[in-house]
């Protein structure tokens, strides 16, 4: 028996860098939502761990225990046969090997029968987050999740094919003892989001100029709500009040830049 199993993209619509503990882990504060589109895994018991990697977006990922799938199997104590359909970049701020390696362990619970007995915070500050897979506010070293009840928003995700190694950013930050973002309020959801930071944004687009690129061009869309970088980047979206809006956002900057990776979504 194969489980098959959608590992979406996580969008960091918030990222408030609220403090450093002794241990150097960073505390966060953060509004993640997740989209309807991502990689697609199917796992199946196996005699011996194995990993395949195919898809537009395969090249340079790992087949082997470098891979967060591979660890994350492994972490959950059977050996499996993991398929991985690569959409989303790797090493973007959008999640997507802690979004595949939490995919892995809800298929594995399914397949075994039984519950994931581990940390996942073992695994990744993300790996909590990306378990729930729906919105939530991600707080501490990411294992205070809260599930929220928001409205679909509609993005599009653009990457300008750019790596921004997380621990670069962090070290480039000026100061890691940000405010907390407050209330998350039920009405005014987009205004509110408005006024809101991603505390990494500034440093990261230090480090690489693209961000900052990307970032304007988002600006240039048609009735964009909001525009943001996600995570530690270099992934940056704009939010839309319609999904035509979103899709035809997508198409003008495709066609603008052909090398750059895009794409609308809806996000809940």
């Amino acid at each position: 028996m194969a489980i098959e199993v959608f590992a979406p993209a996580k969008v960091n619509l918030t990222l408030h860098v609220t403090g450093q503990r002794a241990d150097g882990y960073h505390l966060l504060d953060s509004v993640v939502m997740f989209a309807d589109f991502g990689d697609h895994l199917r796992v199946t018991k196996a005699a011996k761990m194995s990993l395949r990697v195919t898809g537009p977006l395969a090249h340079g990922v790992p087949e082997d225990a470098r891979n967060l799938c591979w660890r994350a199997a492994e972490a959950f104590g059977e050996p499996v046969a993991i398929e991985l359909d690569k959409h989303l970049p790797h090493a973007a701020g959008i999640g997507g090997g802690s979004s595949d390696a939490a995919a892995v362990l809800r298929a594995m619970e399914q397949l075994f029968e039984r519950p994931f007995g581990g940390n996942p915070l073992e695994l990744g500050a993300d790996i909590p987050v990306c378990l729930h897979a729906t919105a939530a506010r991600m707080a501490g070293i990411g294992e205070d999740i809260t599930g929220l009840s928001l409205p679909a928003v509609h993005a599009v995700l653009v990457n300008p094919r750019v790596d921004v190694p997380t621990p670069a950013v962090f070290k480039a930050l000026p100061t890691k003892d940000n405010p907390p973002m407050g209330a998350i309020p039920e009405s005014e959801y987009l205004a509110w989001l408005a006024l809101q930071r991603n505390d990494m944004e500034a440093a990261a687009a230090g480090l690489a100029p693209e961000i900052q690129i990307t970032l304007d061009a988002l600006a240039q869309m048609p009735k964009q709500c909001l525009t943001r970088m996600s995570g530690s980047g270099a992934t940056c979206f704009a939010l839309f009040e319609t999904r035509a809006l979103a899709d035809h956002a997508a198409q003008m900057l495709a066609t603008q830049y052909p090398n750059w990776w895009v794409q609308s979504a809806t996000l809940t």
